[in-house]
């Protein structure tokens, strides 16, 4: 995970702008109603994940805006303001707690995007979107729907995700997302509750909450629990969709599948910490597949009563 630009980057007119912006995000025509200076007090920040890229877009002053978003769908989430927009001979008008998803290799119209407009973008790729898709559904064909309701809990907890991606890779200048594995995880982890949000949820079907599907990630998270998992990889192992995984491990578990994976972490870091392998709490930790050391120390310390690094000092 990179930035491709500084979060106040210096344009001096539009078609500065408008270059940076095709290189960032998505090629398109730009048409700004106003004179070249208030390009000045635009602002691009992009981080880069590979086949995704998250996207902070503000104008100094209202554009039109064109584009057929080549070879992606561009999830645009309005932070402050309305984003009117036509696809086809549809339009949409997109507010804060809403989002629209412009479909790839579609002629898109956004008429005013005006300075009070703050956006957050996600640029999914055509073939990642649609292997994700497969994934979590476990069926072929299912897409994205235009208008997108970020206001119910799972577009809130998916929307909260991509704003602590986009502000960790803003803290940390992507230092901690340079291995490219973990780039994919992220992406992968970002398309796959973009889809479980914007979705409707499946007819029910008995056959997948069987307890199969259930023992066949169970052996695959205790073969492996260091490994960068993510919800569709976990259900293309149990051979059924995101969702109907979830529902077989509440239904035997009274758990989910990633809570079932950090209780794994969390007892192998424990096992290493009492027998005192690895220099620190953090390089163990680490190694687990651990990726948020302060969620890792509060859950380990309701788990076992102390802090981590208690049970380290205790073993040496």
């Amino acid at each position: 995970m990179r930035h491709l630009l500084e979060s106040r980057p210096a344009f001096d007119d539009w078609e500065g702008l408008h270059d940076a912006l095709s290189d960032a995000y998505f090629p398109h025509a730009l048409s700004p109603r106003s004179t070249p200076d208030a390009a000045a007090e635009s602002g691009l920040e992009v981080v880069d994940l590979g086949a995704c890229r998250l996207a902070h877009i503000r104008f100094g002053a209202t554009v039109g805006i064109d584009s057929e978003h080549p070879g992606a769908t561009a999830v645009n989430i309005p932070l402050a303001g309305h984003l009117p927009s036509r696809i086809g001979n549809r339009t949409f008008d997109a507010g804060p707690g809403q989002a629209t998803a412009f479909p790839a290799d579609t002629p898109a119209h956004m008429p005013a995007w005006t300075p009070e407009l703050d956006v957050l973008g996600l640029r999914i790729e055509v073939d990642q979107l649609r292997r994700e898709s497969e994934r979590v559904f476990a069926r072929k064909g299912v897409g994205l729907p235009t208008e997108i309701d970020l206001r119910t809990p799972a577009g809130e907890a998916w929307f909260r995700m991509a704003r602590t991606t986009f502000d960790n890779a803003r803290e940390c200048g992507g230092l901690l997302y340079q291995d490219p594995s973990v780039a994919a995880s992220v992406a992968s982890m970002l398309v796959t509750g973009l889809l479980l949000a914007a979705v409707p949820e499946e007819p029910s079907c008995e056959d997948a909450l069987r307890p199969r599907p259930v023992h066949r990630v169970i052996e695959a998270i205790e073969a492996d629990p260091a490994r960068a998992w993510s919800p569709a990889d976990l259900a293309e192992v149990a051979g059924v969709s995101v969702r109907r995984l979830q529902q077989a491990f509440r239904e035997h578990l009274g758990a989910t599948p990633f809570g079932y994976l950090h209780d794994v972490r969390l007892e192998r870091i424990h096992e290493d910490l009492l027998e005192g392998r690895g220099a620190s709490v953090t390089d163990i930790a680490l190694g687990w597949g651990v990726s948020h050391l302060g969620r890792f120390s509060a859950a380990y310390r309701a788990k076992y009563g102390q802090l981590p690094s208690h049970t380290l000092t205790r073993s040496a």
